[in-house]
């Protein structure tokens, strides 16, 4: 009788008896980079190029916007009669009426430029009513 010896080699001395052909590695690569790149878009906050461009644009359109209602409420309060101009403002009911005697009063037209600012008006009106 032969006597049968069923021995199973661990785990470690198949990983270095492994012999992986080119085309499985080349296929291991791939799969690596696409499976970074999904991670890396998904959860990993990469962006591509335009929506980084994007988001600049849509960043530096809000901090104009912040800076000009900044100048605006400056220059409302410059004025010489900006206690009861205020309390002018405070009166009117709707926003529309309120942006409208801001632009009016010139506060939201910032220098160098000939026409009132719609993100300086809308803020300049938030801040002032608080």
């Amino acid at each position: 009788m032969a006597m049968h010896t069923n021995t199973k080699q661990s785990l470690a001395r198949r990983w270095e008896a492994y012999q992986p052909s080119k085309s499985a590695l080349v296929w291991a690569c791939a799969a690596t980079a696409v499976a970074t790149m999904i991670v890396g878009f998904s959860w990993g906050g990469w962006v591509t190029g335009g929506t980084s461009r994007t988001l600049a644009t849509t960043a530096g359109d809000a901090a104009r916007g912040e800076l000009a209602s900044l100048i605006c409420v400056e220059k409302f309060k410059a004025a010489p009669d900006s206690a009861a101009r205020l309390i002018e403002l405070k009166a009117l009911a709707d926003n529309y009426k309120k942006r409208q005697f801001v632009e009016t009063g010139g506060w939201a037209t910032m220098p160098g430029q000939t026409s009132p600012d719609r993100r300086a008006t809308e803020g300049c009106v938030a801040a002032l009513m608080t």
